[in-house]
């Protein structure tokens, strides 16, 4: 009890006030898929005797995803495929930024199959539907769905992981690296310098990121990851142990101010969300026990651990399922479950067919690796290495203020997450050219005017609804 009164004394002592009625925001940030991938099909699914059927309500909106002329003329060569879910278990096709823009064939959309297939180059053009990613469907069906949500930039999880929290992936030390960093920008998967737990090559970056915006408006974060504790722990995945814990996936350890170089826990659970010496990095089985007892941050980001993740290779949508599921039904037995939005985001595209042509908003010329992106005009700030927009990825809101079975159109990326919280808390923008300035907004996936204390529980199983 004392736990209780102490957080919500914190609590009410906070910093800026929220501008909505949303207090508390939780951004899952999940791994690579495309929009097709996961809802090419949606809302029909085949509803194969002994998969988990998904039958949708009659007034459900429609998606931009496969056309019959995409699904059987398609101009990969290869058609689209379903993957059964007995099928979760995927090859892991290549995500990396030179050869995802290749697969795009200056938006001719038709070389998926030669540069990021993997095994048979067929299978990048395979997707799921209601009865493997029955959760997503079914949250989509009470909650709201965005089918115009682009990576940030073209490339792999830590440029998406960058961009979530800063929208600026340029910056960084050092300067090149191989193919890993190039003029300055990060373009491909390289570890972050202030983690004990990276191995190989490291870099730093400069500049700031959310976490600065929310410590110098007094409003309470954290960052919370599966196997932050322990870098040595594992869960058993779809093929064997996967570690628990990605350094590459913590965007806060590429800053030295917002970074835990060691692990530290927080000093008491009171304090988690404030600064201490866990500077706001932890476990995530650090959130629970604040939770439970009446400390939930206002704005926390959950990466689950590597096998939940939705990583092919290392997890499944099924693994996935089982985390989302169990995560989001928990948070909304929360007493701040009725001024919460959560957010399932993802990472990167995974190199994925999806159909879609990202809209060149911002270009680079690096001769060596730019095919998609090359262009006469200046990139922004003189920043090569920042591609953008990427491959389109899922993205729903969650939460009593979204808008139910609603289907958002609107050009969004990761970073208008990014924008989000800097709107809801009055917060600065982060500068420097961050595509938080220009990201589309997500406020068109809420109603504001009304709330709708609606909760929805899901088998972790098999991602059904539960009746109550």
């Amino acid at each position: 009890m004392l736990y209780f009164f102490l957080a919500l004394f914190l609590s009410l002592s906070a910093g800026n006030k929220p501008t909505t009625p949303i207090r508390h925001l939780i951004v899952i940030y999940q791994e690579n898929r495309t929009f097709d991938h996961y809802f090419g099909t949606y809302p029909t699914a085949q509803n194969n005797p002994g998969e988990t059927p998904f039958y949708p309500a009659a007034d459900t909106p429609t998606v931009n995803g496969f056309s019959d002329a995409l699904l059987n003329e398609n101009p990969n060569g290869s058609q689209p495929f379903r993957y059964a879910p007995s099928e979760a278990n995927t090859c892991d096709p290549d995500h990396n930024y030179a050869p995802l823009q290749s697969a795009l064939n200056r938006g001719l959309m038709d070389a998926f199959p030669t540069y990021s297939g993997c095994k048979n180059s067929s299978h990048v053009m395979g997707y799921f539907d209601g009865n493997t990613v029955t959760a997503l469907w079914n949250y989509a069906q009470s909650f709201a769905l965005n089918d115009n949500c682009h990576t940030t930039v073209i490339g792999a999880s830590t440029i998406g992981a960058v961009n979530l929290v800063s929208g600026q992936t340029h910056g960084t030390t050092p300067t090149d690296w191989k193919d890993l960093v190039m003029q300055g920008t990060i373009i491909n998967d390289l570890d972050p310098a202030y983690d004990m737990c990276s191995a190989g090559q490291r870099a730093a970056l400069s500049g700031i990121n959310v976490g600065n915006l929310l410590n110098k408006a007094g409003v309470t974060w954290g960052w919370f990851q599966g196997g932050f504790a322990d870098c040595s722990s594992t869960h058993e995945g779809p093929t064997g142990a996967v570690v628990d814990y990605e350094a590459h996936h913590n965007p806060f350890q590429y800053y030295e101010s917002t970074s835990n170089m060691n692990h530290l826990p927080p000093s008491s659970l009171s304090l988690v969300g404030y600064t201490d010496r866990a500077n706001h990095l932890y476990d995530l089985s650090v959130f629970w026990k604040a939770a439970d007892r009446g400390n939930i941050p206002s704005v926390c980001f959950f990466k689950p651990p590597a096998y939940q993740n939705g990583h092919p290779a290392n997890s499944n949508p099924l693994l996935e399922q089982n985390f989302l599921t169990a995560t989001i039904n928990k948070l909304q037995t929360y007493p701040q479950w009725e001024n919460m939005a959560i957010i399932i985001l993802y990472d990167d595209s995974g190199g994925w067919y999806d159909h879609e042509v990202p809209p060149l908003f911002n270009q680079s010329n690096i001769p060596s690796v730019d095919t998609f992106a090359k262009g006469p005009d200046t990139p922004l700030g003189g920043y090569m290495g920042r591609p953008a927009y990427g491959l389109r990825i899922p993205c729903l809101v969650i939460s009593p203020w979204a808008k139910q079975n609603y289907v958002d159109h609107n050009l969004i990326d990761q970073t208008s997450v990014l924008q989000f919280i800097e709107d809801n808390w009055s917060l600065e923008t982060i500068g420097d050219f961050s595509f938080d300035t220009y990201a589309g907004s997500i406020f068109p996936m809420f109603d504001f005017s009304r709330r709708n204390l609606r909760s929805l529980f899901l088998n972790p199983n098999n991602g059904s609804r539960i009746k109550r």
